[in-house]
């Protein structure tokens, strides 16, 4: 069996998770969300628990067991707790600010990008140098951070440009003076 889709995922108190057809539905403090299950996966409710089990034993439904027992877990944890990604821009003179719903960054091109998130994403900025992206879906999460990453990734010789926190960038060499 699948190491990740055996293990039961816990409910915690406040979560309410509905089984109705093929559409898993859980709704908590933060949110609500629904996932449809792929083929030849089942879910059963029991005891505060999901359990994730498979009809077949084929390479694909196998790798499918862990795929849906993992985005179930990141349902239920982002309905309770959200998830939060953080992005720093460095170089000089290039900032973020809100205007509204709206993210505008100054990134050193000769006008500045906007980028309005979708609904459901929450993006502040703590300082002109500091993003945070936050929501209940981890994928869309994960998406707009790359996405705003995208719009001037940190390049390899001065390091300028928008990381995630954390982040390391391979820094190279400049050119070697002729002799």
């Amino acid at each position: 069996m699948s190491r990740i889709g055996r293990k039961p995922i816990s409910i915690p108190k406040g979560v309410n998770v509905t089984l109705s057809g093929r559409t898993v539905r859980v709704k908590g403090p933060k949110g609500e969300m629904s996932f449809d299950l792929l083929p030849n996966i089942n879910v059963e409710l029991a005891d505060e628990q999901i359990m994730v089990m498979r009809n077949r034993e084929d390479k694909k439904t196998k790798a499918f067991h862990g795929l849906v027992r993992a985005m179930l877990s990141n349902i239920v944890t982002g309905v309770t707790q959200g998830f939060e990604k953080e992005l720093e821009i460095v170089g000089v003179g290039y900032r973020a600010q809100m205007q509204g719903q709206k993210l505008v960054l100054n990134l050193g091109y000769s006008n500045p990008v906007e980028y309005v998130p979708p609904k459901g994403i929450t993006i502040t900025t703590d300082s002109p140098t500091k993003i945070k992206i936050s929501g209940i879906d981890k994928q869309e999460v994960g998406q707009v951070a790359a996405i705003i990453r995208s719009f001037r990734a940190p390049e390899p010789y001065k390091g300028k440009g928008i990381r995630y926190v954390g982040e390391v960038v391979k820094r190279k060499t400049g050119k070697a003076s002729a002799k």
